[in-house]
């Protein structure tokens, strides 16, 4: 009696929730659809006596069967209706997305892809990169694991996905290739966290870069690369906790009357805290071409960057950041 008492409540509570599931279905017609996705399910248009029967037919069988079928059409719908990663797209299908289809996406920092198609891009004297785009897929810094020992590590992202340079320009010259960048997005802001907890913020930058290479035309296995600049992550106008900072604010705080006095024990420390300044490092990018479209001059590849991180403007030694990602470019 008790274990036919248990299917029944667990017979009911299985009707309850795939009556109000298909209501609900019902009652909203402005949810996403699965016709438009080509699933066969389609949970709108399911009777509510195909439903019953399925509850129905528990009695003399393990409850069990339900329980998973129930968990396995559930779980089929929500990752049918969940908001899918953002795929690879050309620039020629980007072109064509409006802001309201970008906004929200993740595309946006995405860089296009190459469909293969020929087998070189020339470069002539009259030639310029437009569009060109770097997208790290992942952050290492440089970390001292064991004493006098160093490696690189990898990181969590704790910035939003604004950390992609795009919209880059500059002049190509052939014989050697030499690009060298001009203008467009060619920095970003970006924060990661190391294994034992510290944030690392660092600029991710190719400003001012002037790669070279070896050829006059782009094509499949082609390396360049080159150095450019990394901006300090602070500006002058940027003031710490205690109001200090490089052309603004206090040059020296009232908490650090130590400073004052005579002796070196902790004084470089506390000046370089007081002292604020706009540190530029530098850095280095190696690329290489894996795909080219020919007829719209498109090439994309891989990456290696190497570049400080934040100085705190002068007031510790900065970190060595490794980042990997893919790249494109489009000669005019």
């Amino acid at each position: 009696m008790a274990r036919a008492a248990t299917r029944a409540l667990v017979g009911a509570a299985l009707f309850g929730c795939s009556f109000a599931f298909v209501q609900n279905s019902a009652v909203h017609p402005t949810a996403p659809s699965l016709r438009s996705t080509g699933a066969s399910l389609r949970l709108n248009a399911l009777p509510l006596e195909d439903v019953t029967p399925a509850v129905e037919q528990t009695e003399g069988r393990s409850w069990v069967a339900p329980v998973l079928g129930l968990s396995a059409m559930l779980g089929l719908v929500f990752g049918v209706l969940a908001p899918q990663p953002a795929k690879a797209i050309t620039a020629e299908q980007f072109s064509q997305l409006t802001y309201a289809q970008v906004r929200g996406s993740g595309l946006a920092n995405r860089c296009p892809t190459v469909e293969s198609q020929g087998t070189e891009v020339p470069v002539t004297s009259s030639s310029r990169m437009q569009n060109f785009c770097l997208e790290p897929k992942s952050f290492a810094i440089e970390f001292e694991t064991e004493p006098g020992k160093k490696e690189f590590v990898t990181t969590k992202l704790t910035t939003r996905q604004t950390y992609t340079l795009a919209f880059i320009e500059g002049a190509l010259k052939p014989n050697p290739i030499t690009f060298t960048e001009q203008d467009g997005m060619d920095f970003a802001a970006a924060t990661v966290k190391m294994p034992d907890g510290e944030y690392v913020p660092f600029l991710f930058s190719c400003k001012q870069l002037i790669a070279k290479g070896d050829s006059s035309s782009f094509k499949p296995g082609f390396t360049w690369g080159g150095e450019f600049n990394v901006p300090s992550y602070r500006t002058g106008g940027f003031l710490d906790p205690k109001g200090r900072g490089m052309y603004t604010g206090y040059d020296q705080a009232v908490a650090l009357p130590a400073l004052q006095a005579d002796g070196k024990g902790g004084q470089e420390e506390l000046f370089k805290e007081t002292n604020k300044v706009f540190d530029i490092g530098k850095g280095a990018i190696e690329m290489e071409v894996n795909k080219v479209n020919q007829e719209l001059g498109e090439i994309g590849g891989v990456f290696v960057s190497k570049q400080p991180s934040d100085t705190d403007m002068g007031a510790k030694a900065p970190k060595t950041v490794l980042l990997k990602g893919i790249f494109y470019g489009k000669i005019v």
